[in-house]
């Protein structure tokens, strides 16, 4: 006998469709030290990650469990990414910024990264890897930074808010299987190669179900949270 209760699968585009409507008001804040803080709401996050999803797969043909890198610090536009990608069916693959131009360049080969969401900041590193990433196809810059680092780049390169631009301010989710792959990073290879480590939707929903609990961090929607980069994996 099978129970007569709710089934459905824990993904993360559930996450973001319950953030982005019952606390649609809640405000992601990013500020780089220089300017005032940049401040957009859940619900703007909601429908800019739905416009991303449509960008990916429209634009630069991101289709099935493909892997979309990010090379990013914490802002507003990394979260949208962090929603929109696994949401749509891909794999979010964040690269740490601190490990060494090679193994960052052995990881997104082994990887099979068919495109990178940078941060303008960070094109410096990226750069002069990109003769040596062997699938990637596409660059999203977003962010303050110099382009013409880019300007011998044989990949097509893009400005985030252009391809945005216009897209649909929602996406129809598809109902994935839960236990299907949403996010992947990569150790710092201290002995041998980097090692790639997959995490589910399911294993990531019932993550942040436990960091909510009263035996753990205890969050709730009064709360403000401060997310910082590590200075290693």
């Amino acid at each position: 006998m099978l129970s007569t209760m709710q089934d459905v699968p824990l993904l993360i585009s559930r996450i973001l469709t319950h953030g982005s409507t019952i606390h649609g008001t809640s405000q992601v804040t990013t500020w780089t030290g220089e300017d005032e803080p940049h401040r957009r709401s859940f619900a703007e996050i909601g429908a800019r990650a739905a416009q991303l999803a449509h960008a990916l797969r429209d634009d630069l043909g991101v289709t099935a469990d493909e892997r979309v890198a990010t090379l990013a610090w914490n802002n507003a536009e990394h979260v949208e990414a962090y929603f929109a990608i696994p949401s749509m069916g891909a794999v979010l693959h964040t690269l740490n910024l601190r490990l060494p131009p090679e193994q960052l360049a052995w990881i997104v080969n082994h990887a099979a990264d068919r495109v990178i969401i940078a941060n303008g900041s960070l094109l410096p590193l990226l750069a002069p890897l990109l003769p040596h990433l062997k699938t990637v196809e596409h660059v999203v810059v977003t962010g303050p930074g110099d382009r013409a680092l880019l300007a011998e780049a044989t990949v097509r390169v893009h400005e985030y808010e252009d391809l945005i631009a216009g897209k649909p301010t929602s996406y129809d989710w598809p109902e994935l299987d839960e236990r299907q792959a949403a996010a992947m990073c990569y150790t710092s290879g201290t002995t041998g190669d980097p090692k790639g480590v997959v995490y589910s939707h399911r294993s990531i929903y019932l993550h942040s179900m436990q960091v909510n609990m009263a035996q753990s961090m205890g969050l709730t929607d009064e709360d403000t949270s401060l997310v910082v980069v590590p200075s290693s994996t």
